[in-house]
């Protein structure tokens, strides 16, 4: 089972990115799907989450803001990101707990490095 996060990238304060993580392999279930975020220097944070039913739970940095959603059936879970903040400027992870055919584990991507300009 692997995760693969894209679409970071440079956007100036205002902005807008859509990232996108797509889960492959050999999948039974996809449980709560999220995505955190490291800036240099601090720890990883959680940014958003969402439950296989749509529930949805954001930091409150970025409510209003961000919009986390996911396409069940193509095991996809994406972050829309508006009016980026310099302070968003970090490396985000796409997380997931995924029921292989072995068992329940949480998995992550590899990061996709998000940096606003002022």
């Amino acid at each position: 089972v692997q995760l693969q996060a894209y679409g970071g990238g440079l956007v100036q304060a205002g902005g807008s990115l859509r990232l996108s993580c797509a889960a492959s392999g050999r999948i039974r279930r996809i449980d709560d799907m999220g995505w955190y975020r490291q800036a240099p220097g601090k720890q990883r944070d959680l940014v958003a989450s969402i439950t296989s039913g749509g529930r949805t739970v954001y930091a409150d940095s970025v409510k209003g803001r961000f919009t986390i959603s996911r396409d069940n059936a193509k095991n996809m879970v994406y972050l829309q990101m508006n009016s980026l903040k310099p302070e968003d400027t970090a490396v985000y992870y796409c997380n997931a707990d995924i029921w292989s055919l072995a068992a329940r584990q949480g998995y992550w991507g590899q990061g996709t490095l998000v940096t606003v300009s002022s």
